[in-house]
């Protein structure tokens, strides 16, 4: 096939004035090379296509592909990583992950949420904020975990995105509107354990390809899995795989229960976090999980499964194909 891929550079923004934390999601040329190559070494023709904009332009000169590899984030608004899928839907030419439904749906926290709950499944309690005065009127148990409501990679989490107090609550909720110019999710403190599931495949057959369990070390200071301490891992974050056994069913279960639930396709990251009584929670999705090669979760999780790289996109594609 001739497979076109859609992306977002980090560069490219850096170049137009973006500050890092900006650019945060978007991919740095090594995984496009990375992806590019192996596209290639499985078999397919590729042509690099970028960013939404590029898209346009290619798509109003008349060229096609009968595939797009879409791993582009978009810029701005809870609509961002709708904004590919939505234009390559318009053209009736097929992609790879979640439509735009689903990118606009998983991207806002709270959508997901109220989804996930809808569905009988286990989430903790949450508010969504958009006023200082909104902040006043939450009744929720405390502790409590602030975050913008749509934003990825971490962005806008810190040491000081565990609320203990009423008074503290609309402070935080403030600084992260000053920042991020987007309401903000409340929800009650998970204080369990951690995990990120990888999932593949679409509907009934997604299955759990396996889980990371993530462990913030003291030196990480907040003891939060923070943007930073995401960005800056080695020395403050450990990562390992939970044994197979009754435990590690139930959290991933619930990872493929979300995803399937969201209706997210082809492969995916689910958070899941443990609750006051050692109940796993969905936290939130990753439709568009990061394909870095040695960095990103998703390859993490499918290496230390033994399948390779060059084996997971290939089930990513291989998932894509049976829904031509």
């Amino acid at each position: 096939m001739l497979i076109g891929l859609t992306y977002d550079l980090r560069q490219d923004y850096l170049a137009l004035g973006y500050s890092e934390l900006q650019v945060a999601e978007f991919d740095e040329e090594r995984t496009i090379a990375a992806l590019d190559r192996t596209i290639q070494e499985l078999g397919h023709r590729t042509d690099r296509i970028g960013h939404a904009k590029k898209l346009c332009e290619r798509l109003v000169k008349g060229d096609r592909w009968d595939l797009v590899f879409n791993i582009a984030e978009g810029v701005a608004g809870r609509n961002r990583e709708a904004q590919v899928p939505a234009l390559l839907d318009l053209y009736g030419i097929p992609h790879t992950f979640a439509d735009a439904l689903v990118c606009a749906t998983t991207l806002d926290k709270a959508v997901a949420k109220r989804i996930v709950q809808a569905c009988g499944l286990r989430t903790p309690a949450f508010a969504v904020v958009r006023t200082p005065q909104e902040a006043a009127a939450v009744k929720l148990r405390y502790p409590l975990f602030a975050k913008p409501v749509a934003e990825g990679t971490g962005k806008g989490v810190t040491g000081k995105s565990r609320v203990a107090t009423p008074a503290e609550l609309a402070p935080a909720c403030q600084a992260l509107f000053a920042e991020f110019a987007q309401p903000v999710l409340v929800e009650e403190y998970l204080p369990g354990r951690e995990f990120t599931v990888a999932v593949l495949g679409t509907g009934s057959r997604a299955r759990a390809l396996g889980t990371m369990e993530i462990h913030v070390q003291d030196s990480a200071g907040s003891g939060i899995y923070s943007h930073d301490n995401k960005e800056n891992w080695e020395g403050r974050v450990r990562y390992s795989s939970p044994a197979r056994d009754a435990f590690r069913a139930a959290i991933e279960k619930l990872a493929v229960d979300c995803y399937v639930a969201l209706e997210c396709r082809d492969a995916g990251r689910v958070d899941i976090r443990l609750d006051a009584d050692g109940q796993p929670s969905f936290m939130e999705v990753n439709p568009l999980a990061g394909l870095n090669p040695g960095h990103s979760d998703l390859p993490l999780i499918a290496e230390r499964e033994d399948l390779s790289y060059r084996d997971l996109i290939g089930a990513i594609l291989d998932s894509a194909k049976e829904r031509l």
